[in-house]
């Protein structure tokens, strides 16, 4: 079921990238840049690609650029902007005069937990106390419940802050009120038609008439933005810049995992918070680092928080009880972190477990069953399957497959399931047009989830593949590969490199570029690494001068090795032998290594070259791809 990728190459405007190059000249980030007076005449300048870059993500002058490239402090918003989160400040600051005990309702996950840590630590920072409740995802599911609020107010509690949830609370809310408990709600997902609950105070930057600037926080960021403005309030300016700096450590990681735009906002936050990463104090995130075999010698890239330190967090709410992440940041005694880290590791390791007997019994039945094979949406469900690994199943199937697909686990009578899609399906949109068959359901564009009763399991398997062939066509299943510019191997040089990491951190909404070169000459046979892996040796087709070119004031390198991650089997598939000349998608990364390290290419897809007149050079897409705002 998988194919290779279709590669589209991001249409630009000549005149504005050359105009937006002269223009990055005056950004002081890129000055050592800008005087390099070295370039060759045939070469482009690396500020001419980096404008291309820029201008693909929506940013169309020096100005935007340079705060897009060097973030700091000073760009944050003012938290008063936002609507409901003065009156907050006000309610925090009164329960904390009156000494009041205040109860944080947090969600189970690494959004959830972190704004916990967030709200939690600056309210004992302004004196006051604060206790917190995060569900077990299993027993209590996601959001809050009457029958938490009603112990709440029994032991004496009169005000809650709910965090990454609440915002369709209604139930809950009418609860707090009729018990005398003042509930603030600050979440960032979408409110539904019916508008938001009767709260003391709602915190959202996406409720109706709210003129926050920045709308993508995650529910992290919202909690980051009570704090800053319970801070300003209540302690000295001299501290305040001190103290958001350590919040962002947290917020970058919640930011990160919940996979919302690194544009805006949330680029201050990701960028300032990898950096001070690397100088951690607490003992419960120094020893999370440590276990996540993440250096202090330089700050943690975004993949190394998505793919090493987020799992891990998660792995509490998913595996066991998530309060044990709350307690991990809370410690102080560095004994008790490492075993706290320890137990999140192991967690984490089991999940993996899981997640790899889920799908292997998911890839046997799909490989048995044509059925499946051809499925335009892939629904399959099994016995006992851990709820909190679903998801992480669906994800894994869609990347597999490049088809929607949704995982279910059955537990007797009972069903609970998760979806993912790909980019042309609505997945929101496929569950309502089945919603007589759920018991409750809920999601947005590209990813659900939902309980039902087992029995429904075959019908909405019918029902979701009918539905899919009326919205979706073969080739949607072709996934496609989104290259930013055409570079020359002699254009890949230590400046270039230098420019790209100005582009960092990456994530959604601005993703690490994708480059392609053509007609590139492979030098020597691939080698297969760890049966899993290639290593390509690659050179600048036409140059006949060996590995270096030499001019009369430096080298430029045109042979470069090319690292293809799990692409042995595609090497089996389409053979490569030395003297090929082939096109290559790429991302340019360094290899730290102090004996052969340098400029490495990270391959994301190769073709064989055909000649000129018969070309698959990659797709010009029409108009450059909408990204969002800013």
């Amino acid at each position: 079921m998988r194919q290779n990728a279709r590669w589209e190459l991001a249409a630009e405007d000549p005149a504005q990238v050359q105009a937006l190059a002269e223009a990055l000249r005056d950004v002081s980030c890129l000055a050592s840049i800008a005087s390099n007076r070295t370039a060759d005449p045939g070469r482009r300048n690396p500020l001419h690609t980096l404008a291309r870059l820029l201008l693909r993500r929506g940013l169309t002058d020096a100005d935007s650029a340079a705060r897009f490239l060097a973030p700091c402090v000073d760009h944050l918003h003012l938290p008063g902007q936002m609507t409901g989160l003065r009156c907050a400040v006000d309610r925090i600051d009164a329960a904390i005069e009156r000494k009041d005990p205040i109860l944080i309702y947090g969600d189970y996950d690494v959004d959830g937990t972190m704004a916990v840590i967030i709200l939690k630590t600056a309210i004992e920072l302004c004196g006051g106390t604060a206790d917190f409740h995060v569900p077990h995802r299993i027993r209590e599911g996601y959001d809050m419940r009457d029958d938490v609020i009603e112990a709440a107010a029994a032991a004496g509690i009169r005000l809650i802050i709910s965090v990454d949830m609440g915002i369709r609370a209604f139930a809950p809310a009418e609860t707090a009120h009729r018990l005398g408990v003042d509930l603030i709600v600050t979440d960032h997902h979408l409110p539904g038609s019916d508008g938001v609950p009767k709260a003391h105070a709602v915190v959202n930057p996406n409720q109706s008439g709210c003129d926050y600037p920045y709308k993508q926080l995650c529910g992290a960021g919202v909690a980051f933005k009570v704090a800053q403005g319970l801070m300003q309030r209540r302690l000295p300016e001299k501290d305040q810049t001190r103290l958001l700096l350590s919040f962002m450590k947290v917020v970058a990681i919640a930011t990160i995992a919940d996979a919302v735009p690194l544009t805006g906002e949330n680029r201050v936050f990701a960028s300032l918070g990898l950096d001070a990463l690397r100088r951690a104090v607490n003992p419960g995130l120094k020893a999370l680092l440590e276990v996540a075999q993440i250096s202090n010698k330089r700050p943690p890239s975004s993949s190394e928080v998505a793919f090493r330190i987020a799992p891990r967090i998660n792995a509490a709410g998913r595996m066991d009880i998530a309060r044990d992440v709350i307690e991990l940041f809370s410690v102080k005694d560095s004994d008790r972190a490492r075993l706290l880290a320890g137990k999140l590791d192991r967690l984490n390791g089991e999940r993996q477990e899981e997640e790899r007997r889920i799908l292997r019994s998911i890839d046997e039945r799909i490989a048995g069953d044509p059925a499946l094979c051809e499925a335009y949406c892939i629904v399959i469900d099994g016995e006992g399957w851990h709820r909190g690994v679903i998801g992480i199943a669906a994800t894994r199937i869609v990347e597999r497959y490049h088809r929607p697909a949704m995982v279910i686990s059955r537990d007797g009578e009972e069903a609970h399931g998760s979806g993912r899609s790909i980019r042309p399906f609505h997945l929101l949109e496929a569950v309502e047009s089945s919603s007589g068959l759920f018991t409750r359901y809920g999601g947005h564009s590209h990813a659900c989830g939902f309980a039902m009763p087992s029995a429904n399991v075959a019908r909405l398997r019918a029902e979701l593949d009918a539905f899919a062939r009326t919205r979706l066509t073969a080739s949607d299943f072709d996934p496609v590969l989104d290259v930013e510019a055409e570079l020359d191997l002699t254009e890949i040089t230590p400046a270039l490199f230098q420019v790209l990491s100005l582009l960092e951190p990456y994530g959604a909404g601005n993703h690490e570029p994708a480059f392609s070169a053509r007609n590139v000459r492979l030098i020597a046979s691939p080698k297969i690494l760890k049966d899993k892996h290639i290593k390509l040796k690659l050179k600048a087709n036409g140059n006949a001068g060996g590995e270096e070119l030499r001019t009369e004031k430096r080298e430029l390198r045109t042979v470069f090795d090319a690292l293809g991650w799990n692409m042995a089997e595609r090497l089996q598939q389409s053979p490569l032998l030395a003297g090929d000349a082939i096109d290559i998608a790429f991302t340019i990364g360094h290899n730290h290594h102090p004996d052969f390290g340098g400029l490495e290419l990270s391959l994301r897809d190769f073709k064989i070259s055909l000649p000129e007149n018969l070309t698959d050079a990659p797709i010009r897409a029409e108009k450059p791809v909408p990204v969002a705002p800013q």
